[in-house]
């Protein structure tokens, strides 16, 4: 995820895509149905964020509506003004309209309004005046460790992928000497933020595919789509790892011939991911015609959305319609599984990190009522991640019928020794020109999606749903170890299950570029 070393946490997922229909609200379920026209985009905002919405004692909704029709949305729009909320901004192709309000009942006022589905506060604390999963810190590439690199680094390869064996290991340098990907093929990075001033993202960033999404609504202004200060790294790393051009600079990408957009979502001062900035990213990457969007971190404030929650609920609810909307439009969603080394199949997970804007409790909930989003949502791909030996990386969250497929995430305990760093982790692109060691599912995440832009590259006219099948078909096969200690202190740290073909480490397995293109 992208907030702080345990956002992309887990990416909690049910132990089947049938399980995880039957967990979802009626309303969530039917979504896939709704007659959303074509040709809709979000509606201007009402009114604007007023001072009232921004008071110390303002929160945030989601308000879900039960039709998508002029007369529901007009009904539903007096129902929120009567509840004293204020719209800022309304989604009328998904039925989704994000709103402030001081009063304290207005969740259970709005949801008991006409033409209401559900509706849910999107956090727990006042909204500021003013959620990722890497796995620790990241440590910056010295001026030496580049120099070893780029001696080592033959004349085909970039001046520093001699450290990227993650590159190596999924076939991604071999593929790119066939074919780099197309440039009709973007993928849009759904993060902290993306630095397209960094020269090896300038040469593919698409700037009209991207967008501000923080608190709702669209930004397309100038730059409003880089990161908020140069700590914000999360999205640039993610988006070099996906398509960093080949051009004698840095690094390479996975599909360095496709472009890349970035939809920033993590808020200023927190870097918390909330629901109504995940909503609008996922409508304006359809809207702007993005054949691919990465998601890794988790929506905020909840680590698990559980059902019997209205808010939490609700939350699910708007997210799931964005989501659906995009691959309606012929996008493929791909998040990453979470560093939390939970197992999405078993019967409990203790969340004792939720909600993390206000002040956590400790709770016990079941993974498949109790959904990591967007991970856990209908169609979306959950990556897990592998090291350099093909282990899980110790972090990973997993669970049969819950991962979809694997790739390189990186791994502090699995040490290549083939590299100039011997560094097991995922070096790539940070803000202000600067390059950068992480590992973590978010890293993981990335890697597929960039697969998934070769394959769309080679097979233009594919749905997101054989673009996925297509993943899963030519991935590498992992079947489960007979034990697992990930860190090699001599405990067993997870239990894998399942057959070869696909299990809860490594489900279809692990993702390779070069069949990609082949």
């Amino acid at each position: 995820m992208a907030h702080l070393p345990s956002r992309r946490l887990p990416a909690r997922r049910l132990s089947s895509r049938r399980r995880l229909a039957l967990a979802l609200p009626i309303g969530i379920a039917l979504t896939a149905s709704f007659g959303f026209l074509p040709s809709a985009t979000a509606a201007p905002a009402v009114d604007s964020p007023s001072a009232t919405a921004s008071s110390a004692s303002s929160l945030a909704y989601v308000v879900n509506t039960r039709g998508t029709d002029a007369r529901t949305i007009s009904s539903v729009t007096k129902a929120i003004s009567a509840a004293d909320g204020s719209i800022v901004a309304t989604y009328a192709k998904i039925g989704v309209i994000v709103a402030h309000s001081s009063n304290a009942d207005f969740g259970k006022r709005i949801r008991a309004a006409k033409g209401v589905a559900t509706a849910g506060a999107t956090r727990t604390a006042p909204l500021s005046p003013a959620g990722t999963t890497e796995e620790g810190a990241v440590q910056k590439l010295s001026k030496a460790d580049a120099k070893s690199a780029a001696a080592q680094a033959t004349s085909a390869q970039e001046p520093l992928e001699a450290d990227q064996w993650d590159l190596r290991a999924m076939g991604a340098d071999k593929a790119a000497k066939i074919t780099p990907g197309s440039k009709k093929v973007t993928v849009g990075v759904i993060d902290t933020g993306v630095d397209d001033t960094h020269p090896d993202l300038a040469p593919n960033f698409s700037a009209s595919q991207s967008a501000n999404c923080v608190g709702g609504k669209a930004d397309t202004s100038p730059g409003a789509w880089r990161p908020a200060n140069p700590d914000h790294y999360h999205g640039t790393h993610v988006a070099g790892e996906i398509a960093a051009a080949r051009n004698g600079v840095g690094v390479a990408g996975v599909a360095p011939g496709v472009k890349v957009a970035g939809i920033k979502v993590a808020d200023p001062v927190s870097e918390l991911f909330y629901p109504e900035s995940v909503v609008c990213a996922f409508v304006f990457a359809a809207d702007h015609g993005i054949e691919v969007t990465n998601n890794s971190y988790y929506v905020d404030p909840w680590l698990y959305n559980c059902m019997d929650d209205p808010d939490q609920r609700g939350i699910v609810d708007a997210v799931n319609r964005a989501q659906l909307y995009a691959q309606k439009k012929g996008t493929l969603n791909l998040a990453s599984a979470g560093n939390s080394n939970h197992d999405l199949d078993s019967d409990a997970i203790v969340d004792d990190s939720s909600p993390d804007d206000s002040t956590p409790v400790n709770r016990t909930i079941d993974p498949h009522t109790c959904l990591d989003i967007p991970t856990q949502l209908p169609g979306v791909v959950t990556v897990s991640a592998t090291g350099v030996t093909k282990a899980k990386s110790y972090y990973s969250t997993y669970g049969n019928g819950v991962i979809d497929i694997a790739a390189p995430g990186g791994d502090k305990y699995q040490k290549p020794a083939d590299t100039p760093s011997k560094d097991g982790r995922i070096l790539s692109t940070l803000p202000g020109n600067q390059y950068g060691w992480l590992q973590g599912t978010s890293m993981a995440s990335p890697h597929a999606a960039g697969v998934a832009a070769l394959l769309k590259s080679t097979h233009p006219k594919a749905t997101p749903a054989q673009l996925q099948s297509l993943m899963k078909a030519q991935a590498d096969k992992e079947p489960c170890p007979t034990a697992y200690d990930g860190d090699g202190d001599g405990t067993v740290d997870a239990v894998c299950e399942g057959p070869e073909r696909r299990n809860g480490f490594y489900g279809y397995g692990i993702v390779d570029a070069l069949k990609a293109v082949k």
